[in-house]
Parts: C-alpha cells; structure tokens; sequence
C-alpha cells in the first residue's frame, strides 16, 4: 500500500484598496495576498515521509473519547498502527454543534504541539497541522489525543504518518 499526500496550507486574500489614485483605474485597487501559501507532495520517499493513513469520523461517549495513534481504523476497518512514526499531517473538523477540545491524553499523552496543546474547535471549524517532521514520534507512551465536548457530537479526521 503507497501513500500519496498532496498538503494545501492556503489562504489566499483578495483586498479591495478604498482609495486610488485618479490616475489608476478602479482594478488597479486590488491586491492579492498569496506570499504565505504553501503546498506540499508526500510520498514514502519525499523529506518527511508517509507511509501511513487514517480517515474517520469520531463518536465523542459521554463528552469523552481517546485517539490512540497505535490503533487507528483505516480504509476498509484495517487496523492502522503508526508506533515510530510522526504525525505528518492532520485534519480535523468538527462536525458537532458545541465546541470539541483536543489536547494530549491524559494517560499515554501524544504532544503533537507540545504538552501544553489545548485546541478548541467550535462548530464547523476545522484545522489542518502539517508536521514537517517535527512532531515527536508515536510510542506506548506517547499515542493518546483526548477529545472533550458534548454527548455523542462527532468529528471527521485525517492522520498521515510517516
């Protein structure tokens, strides 16, 4: 099995200047913001890596659930364990209606931005991390994301490893 991973980080902004010169005309007032964009093409051989992957919705139980990077669920229930990889690229969308907070489990804890990482989403948001490598590897000891929000609310999620 190959993963191949196209990575957008893109924001591009089209401002609308309120003034312009009377020697300029009125197309002349826009400006494109797009310097910061960045887009990247992952393979097994690429610098980083991926070699692994994971699409999936998660179920909160209770306002509670645990990722464990060890025991993912793949394309077709295969059971995908990414134990001495990184955490490469990660989506998340929350899909819920009250906010879902993502931060290192409490046992086993992932510090996929560090052990401070609290990130709350609310409805609808959703929030791409590309790891470049700099992520810390994925271990027995080092494999839980906790989610917290309401109930049953779900959340669609992408994990590449490599």
């Amino acid at each position: 099995m190959g993963v191949n991973v196209t990575a957008n980080l893109i924001c591009t902004v089209q401002e609308t200047l309120e003034t312009n010169p009377y020697s300029a005309a009125a197309a002349g007032r826009i400006v494109t913001h797009s310097l910061f964009n960045s887009s990247k093409i992952l393979t097994a051989a690429t610098t980083p890596p991926v070699t692994k992957v994971a699409a999936f919705k998660q179920a909160l139980s209770a306002g509670a659930a645990t990722i464990d990077l060890t025991a993912l669920t793949g394309t077709n229930g295969a059971i995908v364990d990414g134990t001495g990889l990184k955490v490469q690229v990660l989506k998340v969308k929350n899909t819920g209606v009250a906010p879902l907070t993502i931060t290192p489990g409490a046992v086993s804890g992932y510090n996929l931005l560090g052990a401070g990482m609290s990130l709350i989403l609310a409805q609808n948001q959703e929030l791409e991390i590309f790891g470049n490598d700099a992520t810390p590897d994925i271990a027995a000891g080092a494999k839980n994301l906790d989610l917290a929000g309401t109930l049953a609310q779900e959340s669609e999620w992408i994990i590449v490893m490599g």
